[in-house]
C-alpha cells in the first residue's frame, strides 16, 4: 500500500510540477516571470544587471516550459506503467520482465 501510494504522489508532483513550469514563465498569473523579487535581488547583489534580462529572454522561458513537459511525460510514463514501478518499489521483479 505504502508503495501505492508513493507512486501517485510522485505522480501528482511531476503533473503539478510540469503544469506550474509550463504556464510560469508566460502568464503573468504568478507575477511577471522577469521582475521576481529573488530575481531583483540577485541581480543587485551580484551586480549583474543582465541576470535579469538574461532570465526574462525567451530562451529560458522555453527551456523553462520544455522541462515542464518532460514532467508531464515522465507522469504519464508513471501512469502507463504504474503497477511495474509499484513493483520495482517492493522489490519484486515486474512481470513483463519474467
Amino acid at each position: 500500500m505504502v508503495e501505492r501510494l508513493t507512486v501517485i504522489f510522485f505522480i501528482i508532483l511531476c503533473m503539478l510540477l510540469g503544469f506550474y513550469l509550463i504556464l510560469s514563465p508566460w502568464d503573468t498569473l504568478f507575477g511577471r516571470w522577469g521582475e521576481n523579487y529573488l530575481l531583483v535581488f540577485l541581480a543587485d547583489q551580484t551586480g549583474y544587471p543582465g541576470l535579469q534580462r538574461t532570465v526574462a529572454s525567451n530562451w529560458i522561458r522555453g527551456a523553462v516550459t520544455g522541462l515542464g513537459v518532460l514532467n508531464l511525460v515522465i507522469a504519464f510514463w508513471e501512469i502507463a506503467h504504474f503497477r511495474q514501478s509499484v513493483s520495482l518499489l517492493q522489490g519484486r521483479e515486474p512481470a513483463s520482465r519474467k
